[in-house]
């Protein structure tokens, strides 16, 4: 309804411009006639007076052009309305108008009318043409009621026919969009088993103009949801069927879980460890010979542990080491094992003697071997650069030593350490505490019989 009106409208224009160009174009001859019969009395002399009306020909050329494309206008736009409502008395009396208006014919630029004319009556044909073919395509589409509506954009009712024809591609395009969404929309429709977003998609496959990418969205939106209810279904039917085999099952699942675990953990262990049996089998004697090699070979710290040995035999004697050897566990360290009565003696000769000078205490802890313990001290001689071990054995039952801070304040600390985790207690100590737990701990941790007292820490 709204391009009607347009259309009326643009011919009510186009006839008052018509007619006040017609009322103009008399004025203007009758005010030149006036002119002529007043100035006829006045001699010849004065030719560049006289006005004539040739005078006004370019103006009655342009007036022809204007006129000649207002009644262009108004032709098409009553011979489309007539073509398409059948009412010609509405346009009759136009016609009339312009065709009593004064000829075009006294002027030379009737010929430009003329071809402007033809122009015209050239690009109605073409629209006329332009929309033949889209209602014919529309048709053959199946989109009969689109092609009704979008046939009154292609009527020549104004100049501008390129626009009518791109507003017709758009259209055409926003068809197949439409139609390819539609189809689209019902194939998911079909893959997720419901009929009646099928029917759906039918009746929007009919909708054309501005809403197909608003009716295109709402299809992929739909699609999804469809999609996203069958596979939500799906679940549900497998979580039901699922279910169908009991809660004991489920229960069950876990231990069995278990079970495996542990079976798979002990096949392994049992693996490995018939593989190191066998490598221990196969390799046995190529490691008894290289045993047997290596004890064969002297360390390079044996002059220096025997040095030690003699000088400790030669002050204190002989009897106050218990063992001394070796130890390739580490690092070939020599290493002195003193008894327990004389241990704070050989410790304080070790530091004291020129020709050992062990001036400083790098090491100092406590093991617990179960049928005993043991002190182990590390020392270092930065004189000599040499390195030794000190070891004690002492009573598992009431584990007190003689404290070596005296001698080397270095062992203040490890002292207090290996008293706190081993219950070792370090006699003539300053001041032996605990420093790593509180003084109302119970037991020492690092013992093999330790038992936690309280069981949530």
């Amino acid at each position: 309804m709204s391009g009607e009106k347009d259309l009326d409208q643009l011919k009510r224009e186009a006839a008052e411009k018509a007619k006040a160009a017609a009322l103009a174009k008399r004025k203007a001859k009758e005010s030149g006639a006036q002119e002529q019969k007043a100035e006829a009395p006045k001699p010849a002399a004065e030719p560049e007076k006289v006005e004539t009306p040739a005078a006004n020909a370019p103006d009655d050329a342009d007036l022809a052009k204007k006129k000649a494309a207002a009644a262009a206008k108004a032709k098409a736009a009553a011979l489309a309305k007539k073509k398409r409502e059948g009412i010609a008395d509405e346009a009759a009396p136009e016609a009339e108008s312009m065709q009593t208006a004064p000829p075009v014919v006294e002027t030379p630029a009737a010929d430009d009318a003329d071809d402007l004319a033809k122009k015209k009556a050239a690009a109605v044909a073409k629209a006329k043409a332009a929309a033949a073919a889209k209602r014919k395509a529309m048709e053959l589409a199946g989109g009969n009621a689109a092609a009704s509506e979008d046939a009154p954009a292609a009527e020549p009712e104004t100049p501008a026919v390129n626009d009518a024809d791109d507003l017709a591609k758009k259209k055409a395009a926003a068809v197949a969009k439409a139609k390819a969404a539609a189809a689209a929309k019902k194939k998911a429709m079909e893959l997720a088993g419901s009929d009646a977003p099928a029917s759906a998609a039918e009746e929007d496959s009919a909708a054309t103009g501005d809403d197909a990418k608003a009716k295109a969205a709402a299809a992929a939106k739909a699609k999804a949801v469809a999609v996203a209810k069958a596979k939500a279904a799906a679940a549900a039917k497998a979580k039901a069927a699922g279910a169908g085999a009991g809660s004991d099952a489920s229960a069950a699942g876990g231990d069995d879980e278990k079970a495996k675990a542990i079976a798979a953990a002990k096949a392994k262990a049992k693996a490995a460890a018939a593989a190191k049996a066998k490598a221990a089998a196969g390799g046995k004697a190529g490691d008894t010979a290289a045993s047997e090699a290596e004890a064969a070979a002297p360390s390079a710290n044996q002059p220096f542990l025997d040095k030690y040995v003699k000088v400790i035999a030669e002050n204190l004697g002989s009897d106050v080491l218990e063992d001394s050897y070796i130890n390739k566990l580490s690092k070939d360290v020599p290493t002195l094992v003193a008894k327990r009565d004389t241990y704070f003696k050989v410790a304080q000769f070790l530091k004291y003697n020129e020709l050992l000078g062990f001036d400083y205490l790098s090491e100092l802890h406590g093991s617990d071997f179960e049928t005993h313990m043991e002190v182990y001290v590390h020392l270092y001689s930065y004189k000599n650069r040499q390195s030794v071990a000190l070891k004690v054995k002492i009573d598992r039952d009431e584990p007190t030593i003689e404290s070596l801070q005296p001698i080397w304040a270095g062992a203040n600390w490890p002292e207090c350490e290996a008293f706190d985790l081993l219950g070792i207690k370090f006699i003539g100590h300053p001041n032996l505490h605990r420093i790593l737990l509180g003084e109302d701990w119970v037991g020492h941790p690092l013992r093999k019989d330790y038992e936690q007292y309280d069981v949530e820490v």
